[in-house]
């Protein structure tokens, strides 16, 4: 698909859900690489998990900042709030928008619908409204693996039918693909849709497996591994995600008018996954390791014994598997970074982060 290049020095960008654990990576690289421009967070800091990670995030960000050129500001405030969303277009006039609030996670959807609807829909209406009366150059948002459903081919294309969600979740992300492709179709909005695959590090979600498994491992607690062990995850250590979506801002869907004289909408979908599924198995024998090499749990730790084999449970999927061959064509990209590098700075993180914690 051709692009239009877009420059991202001088600019006004918009980063929704920094500080969460995409936003607040993405927004620190831009931080560190950019020579000019503004740069704005938007979050409502919610507690769906601990808000004090959203908070050290955001130190981050600020300490960042003060060695930056580019200005950041931050704006507490939800991407659901109409009034918000227009106003600070109005304010800042935004030139390119990456738009990753959202309500996550596949189970809590089953319980808590509301807050999907709320986020990940009317949210993303009120972003794409606004972006119908701005000059955007861009629009990047985040879409999710939960789309492919029980896909059964594999690995997972763009160009697969996602007609079939197993979760709320899924279902509201693929709402929001549908929602970008009219609106780049009727007001020739250049849309990016990012399909990210179960992604993972320091300073992360900590209702994502990895982070849970050893929140629960370190209290001396029992893991649950679901489907007795036999699934498989397209891991994605948090730095590849980051360095895939500063270059897709960097190239929009280029305008490009059909024979009727409308516009063909400046649209595309990719995405972003390591293409080399891990067991879940393997992938937990790797983290207890770097756990232990980490000091987060003693050497003689009995793992089998904190282990209890369940079986499946609902909105899940036994394989995620990403073809990431178009991201490679269009942005000569593909995630390289493996579980072992990923999990060891994980635990890293994690040993540090923690005892600073106990030392307050």
């Amino acid at each position: 698909m051709k692009k239009t290049p877009v420059k991202l020095n001088g600019k006004t960008i918009l980063v929704t859900g920094s500080p969460g654990f995409i936003g607040a990576n993405l927004v620190i690289r831009l931080l560190s690489e950019m020579s000019s421009g503004t740069i704005i967070s938007l979050d409502n800091m919610n507690d769906y998990y601990d808000p004090a990670l959203k908070e050290y995030r955001l130190r981050l960000i600020e300490k960042a900042a003060k060695t930056s050129p580019v200005e950041h500001i931050f704006i507490r405030g939800s991407i659901a709030n109409k009034n918000l969303v227009d106003a600070l277009f109005k304010t800042y006039r935004y030139d390119i928008v990456v738009n990753l609030a959202a309500q996550a996670g596949v189970r809590y959807s089953i319980d808590h619908p509301d807050v999907y609807i709320e986020s990940n829909i009317i949210g993303f209406y009120n972003i794409l409204e606004a972006c119908r009366h701005s000059p955007v150059e861009h629009l990047v948002y985040a879409s999710s693996s939960s789309v492919y459903g029980g896909n059964k081919k594999v690995p997972f294309s763009t160009e697969d039918k996602v007609d079939n969600p197993v979760s709320l979740y899924a279902a509201t992300k693929k709402c929001d693909e549908l929602l970008a492709h009219s609106y780049s179709k009727l007001y020739n909005i250049p849309s990016t849709g990012l399909r990210f695959f179960t992604v993972y590090g320091p300073a992360g979600r900590p209702d994502m497996f990895y982070f849970s498994a050893t929140n629960k491992l370190a209290a001396g607690e029992t893991i649950k591994i679901f489907n007795y062990g036999n699934m498989k995850r397209d891991f994605t250590y948090i730095d590849d995600i980051v360095e895939g979506i500063v270059r897709v801002m960097q190239g929009a869907p280029k305008k490009i008018l059909g024979e009727d004289g409308l516009p063909l909408p400046p649209y595309a979908v990719y995405n972003i996954g390591g293409g080399t599924p891990e067991n879940l198995l393997d992938y937990i024998s790797t983290l207890q390791e770097e756990l232990v090499r980490a000091k987060v749990l003693p050497e003689d730790y009995d793992f089998e014994g904190h282990r209890e084999l369940v079986g499946m449970q609902p909105g899940d999927v036994p394989i995620t598997y990403a073809d990431s061959e178009a991201l490679e064509r269009d942005y000569g990209f593909t995630p390289k970074i493996g579980i072992r590098e990923g999990l060891h700075k994980f635990a890293e993180w994690y040993r540090e982060y923690y005892a600073s914690q106990q030392g307050q």
